[in-house]
């Protein structure tokens, strides 16, 4: 099985050096843990070499260099550069999903070129794929591409990994193109996050934008199942926690050991970005030193902060204030031997990275919005050895999530950090390793290799699964088997759910009005000789009536309150009316605190729907009432029902179940099919007899023998059975 990884970036650089072509291998986190997975994978990476190569000799020339090590390269000219990369990935999504829209960049040049480089990957890509490839997608700016390949290859494995976080959907709905962003990321099979809030606001912004509702993360996408779940990305443990290079060679790592002998060190490590709070973090170490003169001349803050887009405006007035910031903190409480800030606008080698980390006391780490945040994970990993050392961070960041044991602070309370560093400064040795040793636990068995294994462990499960029918999916043999057997046999009984299982759910219940192939359809199948067909459905036996009672087929209406058989209705003689006298109230005051919901009543039932709000509200209010409702029906034979977007309240005597024996036990029959997609459903399937085709429309925990995506899929099946 082959891995065709595709990032934004290659896993190296290139420079050119008296015009020879100079390779460098990226030791980053990505290529690392991809690095890391076992042999049983061919792996392919596609991406863009990180520079401008105009001379198609140049470009040869590093296709057949790169052709060897299992690389793919995207050439991107100087417009793509701009507008793709620091236009659209760096001016508009990276501030919009780091909730920074004041620096949000709405420009449609940029979004054409966005689109435009996509395909380009796309292009390079797909003349490379074959059937069983597994293919992995990275970040924000690739967002489009899994759709692209789907187009092409409708049934190759596509994950998709996003590395930044993702926006709420009142934050993300702003983007003009929110739409179209979803549908290219929902092209893929799986989709991984950072965190369960990211992954949570994915799902919302999916529901509320395209439709899609999930099931437990399981999204159900063009007949295709989509798995969206939370993979925190971890470090190369080993490599922080036992670093392998000689301390007495490197200049700077013997200076950085000097340093902390004269002070205690508070670390800041980060890329110039205005998501990292470098500001706020000056105000609190300034506060700290302004509230506590007793730690003068004894503390130091080593802020190394990366240079990083220098030629944005919001990234050159960012290094302007810290300039200046420093500046000013340094010449108000700096003395002759003592300076409260060592300030490097530079990157640091490994060697002084690891021993800034091991010398360091502390680590503040404090971003406004980080997707994970590896530099608190590696300063954890580093001390291994000592178990000495106290981490600060920001509840924003995606590691807080896993490293529970650091002290935490919103980045925005100035006073709290400032609090929270003498508290790690006089935290007692006893407690720094209690609290060390147990995030190094969780670091060294969720590393960088097993976010890879994982993602890619259930992609692979997910692949397996829809390639081999596990989840009882309605293969292509059993469809022949079904066609086959139903043509063969002289008495058949079918029994279909309306709602949702023949035409899709819609917000207004009187929108689901029977469109003309559906009507084409029953037309056929109910002249079909020996078939007879029998509409089970909750809804009221008037509309049904209404809308197909033309057809010469049986019907249960309200769940078998009522029975139509030979053009007859009938009511089921245990049913009362009475009681709704005492539930409407309840209902009643439920949609007027609910604007939006309304009540449907039947002749012997009565419903609450919500199908018109916001679904997290009207689970709210469900869970409200739920209680109210149990105590009113108790003593009544009631039985509340909790649908789609709907509660319903009934005779507890009656259920699909009960209406279809009906006809089950009404003759020898010599084949039975039932199609619903509720849980109401579910006393239907019961019914049926083992050799019975039972089928659930939906992806929800079901007694019935297989499973169909969608509508479509249950069209797709009756256009059969009468063609």
């Amino acid at each position: 099985m082959r891995l065709i990884i595709i990032s934004n970036r290659l896993p190296l650089t290139i420079d050119k050096k008296e015009g020879e072509l100079i390779y460098h291998p990226s030791a980053g986190g990505l290529a690392t843990g991809l690095a890391s997975l076992d042999d049983s994978f061919d792996r392919v990476w596609v991406g863009w070499p990180g520079r401008e190569f105009k001379d198609e000799w140049e470009q040869e020339a590093i296709r057949k260099d790169l052709l060897g090590k299992d690389l793919v390269p995207v050439f991107l000219n100087k417009k793509d550069i701009t507008l793709y990369y620091e236009g659209f990935s760096n001016k508009t999504i990276w501030p919009h999903f780091h909730y920074f829209t004041q620096f949000t960049t709405y420009r449609d040049s940029y979004w054409e070129a966005y689109k435009r480089v996509n395909q380009k990957f796309a292009d390079a890509i797909l003349p490379l794929l074959q059937p069983d490839d597994l293919v992995w997608v990275h970040d924000y700016q690739l967002m489009l591409l899994p759709s692209m390949i789907r187009k092409v290859h409708p049934d190759i494995s596509i994950g998709f990994f996003l590395h930044i976080p993702f926006p709420s959907y009142e934050i993300f709905r702003v983007l003009p193109w929110r739409r179209a962003i979803l549908e290219g990321v929902l092209g893929a099979d799986q989709i991984g996050f950072h965190t369960f809030g990211y992954m949570r606001h994915f799902l919302s912004a999916a529901y509320r934008i395209t439709g899609y509702e999930h099931h437990f993360g399981k999204l159900n996408v063009s007949n295709r199942l989509i798995n969206v779940d939370v993979f925190p990305m971890g470090i190369n443990y080993e490599k922080y926690a036992f670093p392998e290079f000689d301390l007495y060679k490197d200049d700077g790592a013997t200076k950085i050991k000097q340093m902390a002998k004269a002070n205690r060190l508070i670390i800041s490590i980060d890329r110039l970005d205005y998501t990292k709070g470098i500001p706020q973090r000056l105000k609190a170490f300034e506060q700290f030193i302004s509230l506590h003169p007793r730690f003068h001349g004894k503390v130091s803050l080593v802020m190394v902060v990366v240079p990083s887009r220098s030629n944005v405006d919001q990234y050159k007035e960012l290094k302007e204030e810290v300039d200046t910031m420093v500046g000013r903190i340094n010449s108000t409480y700096g003395t002759f031997d003592w300076m409260p800030i060592r300030y490097f606008y530079r990157s640091l080698n490994f060697e002084e990275l690891i021993t800034l980390y091991q010398e360091a006391d502390i680590a503040m780490i404090t971003p406004l919005r980080d997707g994970m945040n590896l530099v608190a994970k590696e300063y954890v990993a580093s001390k291994e050895k000592s178990k000495k050392g106290v981490l600060i961070l920001s509840e924003m960041a995606g590691a807080s999530n896993e490293l529970t044991e650091a002290l935490s602070v919103n980045p925005q309370d100035i006073n709290d950090m400032a609090h929270k560093l003498v508290t790690a400064l006089e935290m007692n040795e006893k407690e720094q390793r209690w609290r060390l040793e147990k995030m190094q636990e969780k670091l060294k068995k969720y590393d960088v290799s097993n976010w890879a294994s994982t993602f890619i462990k259930e992609q692979v499960s997910l692949m397996e699964q829809q390639k081999h029918d596990n989840v009882k999916r309605f293969s292509e043999k059993d469809r022949e088997k079904l066609l086959h057997d139903f043509h063969q046999a002289p008495q058949k009984l079918i029994f279909l759910d309306y709602d949702g299982t023949l035409m899709d759910f819609q917000p207004d219940p009187q929108a689901v009005v029977p469109d003309e192939e559906l009507l084409e359809i029953l037309e056929k199948l109910v002249a079909i000789e020996g078939a007879k067909v029998v509409l089970n459905s909750g809804r009221d036996k008037q509309t049904l009536e209404k809308w197909l009672g033309h057809f010469p087929m049986d019907m249960a209406a309200e769940h078998g309150v009522w029975i139509k058989q030979n053009n007859n209705w009938r009511r089921n003689p245990n049913v009362s009316y009475e009681w709704k006298k005492n539930i409407r109230p309840v209902l009643e005051d439920l949609v007027e605190r609910t604007p939006g919901s309304f009540i449907e009543e039947k002749d012997f039932s009565i419903a609450w729907h919500y199908r018109r709000i916001d679904k997290a509200l009207g689970e709210k209010r469900v869970r409200e009432f739920r209680d109210v409702l149990l105590y009113l029906t108790a003593n009544l034979d009631l039985q509340v029902l909790e649908g789609n977007k709907v509660v319903e309240i009934k005779n507890a005597g009656v259920n699909k179940g009960k209406a279809s024996l009906n006809w089950v036990n009404s003759q020898d029959w010599d084949f039975m099919m039932a199609l619903g997609d509720d849980h109401t459903d579910e006393d239907t399937f019961e019914a049926m007899p083992e050799s019975a085709y039972s089928i659930k429309v939906g992806i929800q925990k079901t007694n019935a023998r297989f499973q169909m995506l969608s509508v479509s899929d249950v069209r797709s099946l009756l256009r059969a059975l009468v063609s």
